[in-house]
Formats: C-alpha cells, structure tokens, sequence
C-alpha cells in the first residue's frame, strides 16, 4: 500500500517559499497571506517529521532536506503542468501545433497551407520555425517535419519525401547579358552552394553536378555559401547567382517565374536522407492531426507544376530582344 503523501497545495507553496527564500514573495505569488504559507509549511513539515527550513530574523533557508525535496518537487510540479497542458490541448480538435526547420517553413509547407486550410476552415495551424529536435514531452508541439534519417525512436516517423537539387537563378540574372547555352557556361557565373554533411554523406556539390553533366575535371571557382537552403535560395531571387537548390523547395518559385531552371540536369541528394513528418504514437488518436499528416503526405505525393528547362530559355530569348533595342 502506497503511504498517504500531502497535499498538492503543500508542496506548491513549499516549492514557492524554497525558490523564492521567503515566506512573504511566496504569498505575494500564489496570492495567499504569508501566515498560509508559514502555517502550510509547518503543516509539511509536521507530516514529513523534519525540518525543511532554517528560520531567522533576516529571512529562511533551506535545510539539507528542504534541499532536497525542492529539487524534486520543481521537477514534479512542472510534469504535472506539462501533463495537464497536454490532456487540455488533445481535447482542442481546432489546432495543430506544427514545428519544422526554416528552410522547409517558408518554402515548401507555408505556400500550400492555404490548401489545407480550404478543406479544414475552423482549424488553427500554428507554425513553429527551429532547427532544433523538438521533445514532445515537454512542450505542446503535435507532430514535426524533420529532415535527416530514419532515427525516430517510439515515435512514429513517415517519409514524406527525397529531394533532389537542380540549377536554379532568377530571370532578371539571365536578361542581364549572360547566356547559359551549355553546362560549361556556368563557370563564368557566380555559383551559389548550401553546405550540409553528416553521417559520412556530403550533401551534393557543384563539383559533383558538373561531373554529372560530364565535365569530370571541372573546378568550380569559389562563390557564396550558406548553411540553410533558403538562404542560398534567397541569393538566387536576388539575382546573385546561379543555385543549386532543392528541387521541392523552389517548385513554387519556379512555377511563379521568379526562378528559372537553365539546365535539366539534376543530382540525386544521398538515399538514407529523406524529410519524415515525425509525431508521437498517441496523437494518431487526434483525428485533426492525423488528417494534417495525410494531406502532407497526399501534398508530397501530388506534387507542384514546376517550370521547367524552356522556361529559362524562353527568359534568355526576351532578355536578348530587349538587350538589342
């Protein structure tokens, strides 16, 4: 039989009085006379049969047991927060707590949550931009898009896709006296790259798509470089250059005409990494945050009309007419 323990009130003002070292904070706090807290603390102690305090005329301090038991009731009392936020928010089918990397945010969910909001108009999609791994159990986050491999312990991780990175730049760079008739042309542009590697796998270079286009010798010469993709997509709408950038990141831009594609070349990013929509197995019980999962995955499998190669040279055409009058 399990020992009766106090009262949840007692150990809130006791981790209260603890943190705060005095009696009078603690009531201004929990909005309660210091004469609660003392006599509730006393009240704890007398149950506990040891002393928690150390009581002078410039204050308290704690005892080598109070110690103690602040340190485990801080922690207990913020699970008992957690786990009651949790129980509120599976009972709000309106909302969906959504946290993915910036990159993956701003060009690949945001531009189509206008579609999922279509078929689901009262719900609130709240989007959260972190390149870190979120804990589901300390926050109230509901399911997270994550790039990198198949590493989702006692959750359940869906490959929502695999990219592939293509040349990309904007129309005004093409108009601007530059020509792009063969992939060896590239050489004389700025070239834009985005670094990522891990696990051993290098994430694939300009070196690596000239190879492809078959110039094996070829040696890129130095240009920007960022460490998120948006960045280096960012740089090509600014007409900074010539990107390789993942192909599902600019299908809206590419269809919109701020980007164009001059070659139809394409490099494959390495196998074992993937975009996975990663969430806890019990929020598969909400039916809101499952029907998001299976739009993202119905979103992924569908795809975007993306501009394709004519378009860039249908760019070069208009840029060299005006460029002769």
């Amino acid at each position: 039989m399990r020992r009766q323990l106090p009262g949840l009130p007692a150990f809130r003002t006791f981790e209260a009085a603890a943190r705060h070292r005095s009696f009078s904070r603690a009531a201004h706090e929990l909005n309660v006379t210091p004469a609660a807290v003392s006599y509730l603390v006393r009240d704890l102690e007398a149950q506990l049969n040891v002393r928690l305090f150390r009581r002078s005329g410039r204050g308290v301090g704690l005892t080598e047991a109070g110690e103690i038991l602040r340190d485990s009731t801080a922690g207990a009392l913020e699970d008992i927060e957690r786990a009651i936020e949790r129980v509120r928010h599976l009972e709000n089918q309106t909302r969906i707590n959504v946290t993915t990397t910036p990159s993956f945010a701003m060009k690949w969910l945001v531009p189509r949550l206008n579609r999922f909001l279509a078929r689901f108009p009262d719900v609130d999609v709240r989007v959260d931009m972190s390149r870190q791994l979120v804990d589901f159990s300390k926050g109230d986050m509901d399911l997270a898009i994550r790039f990198g491999i198949d590493r989702h312990p006692g959750l359940r991780a869906d490959r929502l896709l695999t990219d592939r990175l293509i040349p990309v730049c904007s129309p005004q760079f093409l108009k601007d006296g530059r020509t792009l008739r063969q992939p060896r042309d590239l050489l004389r542009l700025p070239l834009i790259q985005s670094d990522f590697q891990a696990y051993g796998e290098t994430w694939p270079t300009w070196q690596m798509w000239f190879e492809l286009a078959g110039l094996p010798t070829t040696e890129p010469k130095p240009g920007l470089r960022f460490n998120q993709s948006v960045l280096a997509i960012q740089a090509a709408l600014d007409g900074q250059g010539v990107a390789l950038a993942d192909e599902s990141l600019v299908a809206f831009d590419l269809a919109a005409g701020r980007l164009v594609r001059p070659f139809d070349i394409a490099i494959s990013a390495p196998t074992i990494f993937a975009y996975w929509i990663v969430l806890p197995l019990h929020q598969r019980e909400r039916t809101i945050v499952d029907a998001f999962r299976l739009w993202l995955l119905e979103e992924a499998a569908t795809g975007d009309i993306a501009a394709t190669p004519a378009s860039a040279k249908s760019a070069r055409k208009k840029g060299h007419a005006r460029a002769r009058h």
